[in-house]
């Protein structure tokens, strides 16, 4: 059975083709600069050459049809129809409190999904707009939506609560959702099979880390808590956004520089975060520049490491202990200096890195020490394979 999983931006389109057989990529890529000048279909397969096209996209009906051409082209020998392909795994950003899980899609998803742009204005549209061309493209092939915020769902109402009027929860929906659920599910769920543990008996933090990052409190396999919010905006400072500040801030700055809210939204979720701190966005950069002598390239470093620190600690306190770390993500998954600086703060718990295990990058392993009291593990997440196998288990039962 072959999965098609994609991930609609606002001017881009991932996609992947799994089949679900031996759980392999058959073919994967990236449409770019969707309705822009310069755009182009990357289509990468296994054990060849990247193909690189540069050609003009409309919109998203227009690359998505482009990416199907290109998996029944000939000469690739990926697929000699449309009609292998047994269902589409959509990644939604935001299914607000509606989906607890993933569903197949039919018009009510649909609307209900339309429903959640007030709450994702950036994200949702466009991945409606996959939804729709899919329709178009392939009518008799099921869809199915994965949500980011799904994940999330089982936090008790102590934990995705404001400390504001009820009644902006009750009008607006103004609450915790979080994100990134579909890569804190999967490393949760690997890191159990790594211990040889069920689910049901761990409690573990989970650290997607990148350029936009968010921890999770997983207990007993389910989400009790997690560092961004109403928005993503919410939580650890990142590549360029903000994370926590005090609100008192935003009408502050306001005042002061005569901007408008739109304005300070866009200076906190594009230019702060380890970007208004060093002049960086990517870490790969901040290390080099740190390790080169430069003081707010070490700073931000130092800023991001331990506020991740503060939240392992904050989690642990919230499941009254942790049996496991997992590090994942951009970030999480290759960054040894991360890692180890991260895990400096967490002696108090037990955990004890390995420095050697550490000197690691992008590969499944566990690396505390043998005696360490908490796990650490590194877990590259997978989310393309968690979306095609919660598709594949809902069109299977249908």
């Amino acid at each position: 059975m072959k999965i098609l999983v994609l991930n609609c931006g606002s001017s881009s389109l991932k996609y992947q083709l799994l089949d679900m057989e031996s759980e392999t990529v058959l073919a994967k890529g990236l449409v770019e600069r969707i309705g822009l000048e310069g755009s182009r279909l990357i289509i990468d397969l296994p054990g060849r050459e990247k193909v690189k096209k540069e050609q003009p996209f409309a919109n998203h009906e227009v690359a998505i049809n482009a990416v199907l051409e290109e998996l029944v082209r000939e000469e690739y020998g990926i697929l000699k129809s449309l009609e292998e392909i047994t269902a589409i795994g959509h990644r939604i950003v935001h299914g607000g409190e509606r989906f607890s899980g993933s569903v197949i899609i039919d018009e009510e998803v649909l609307n209900a999904v339309e429903e959640c742009v007030q709450l994702a204005p950036l994200h949702n549209p466009p991945n409606v707009l996959g939804i729709k061309a899919c329709q178009k493209l392939l009518p008799n092939t099921p869809q199915v939506g994965v949500f980011d915020t799904a994940f999330h769902q089982t936090m008790p109402k102590k934990a995705y609560l404001y400390g504001v009027p009820h009644n902006w929860y009750e009008k607006y929906g103004i609450r915790r959702y979080g994100f990134h659920g579909t890569s804190h599910k999967y490393v949760a769920f690997k890191a159990s099979e790594i211990l040889g543990k069920p689910l049901r008996e761990l409690k573990i933090i989970t650290c997607h880390l990148g350029n936009g990052s968010s921890v999770a409190a997983v207990k007993e396999g389910k989400s009790v808590d997690t560092s961004m919010g109403f928005t993503p905006l919410e939580g650890l400072m990142m590549g360029t956004r903000s994370g926590n500040i005090d609100p008192a801030i935003v009408t502050f700055i306001q005042e002061k520089e005569g901007l408008s809210a739109a304005q300070v939204n866009d200076i906190l979720n594009k230019k702060s975060g380890v970007l208004g701190i060093s002049g960086y966005s990517d870490f790969r950069d901040i290390e080099e520049r740190a390790s080169a002598g430069d003081d707010k390239a070490k700073l931000a470093l130092e800023m991001f490491c331990y506020q991740v620190a503060k939240y392992i600690g904050a989690y642990a306190a919230a499941m009254n202990g942790v049996d496991a770390i997992v590090f994942t993500a951009g970030v999480g998954e290759n960054s040894e200096v991360v890692r180890r600086e991260v895990c400096k703060y967490l002696g108090f718990l037990g955990a004890i890195l390995d420095e050697e295990k550490n000197k690691i990058r992008g590969k499944e392993t566990l690396i505390s020490t043998p005696d360490s009291k908490v796990k650490i593990l590194v877990i590259p997440t997978n989310e393309e394979l968690m979306i095609a196998k919660e598709t594949l288990e809902l069109v299977s039962n249908k």
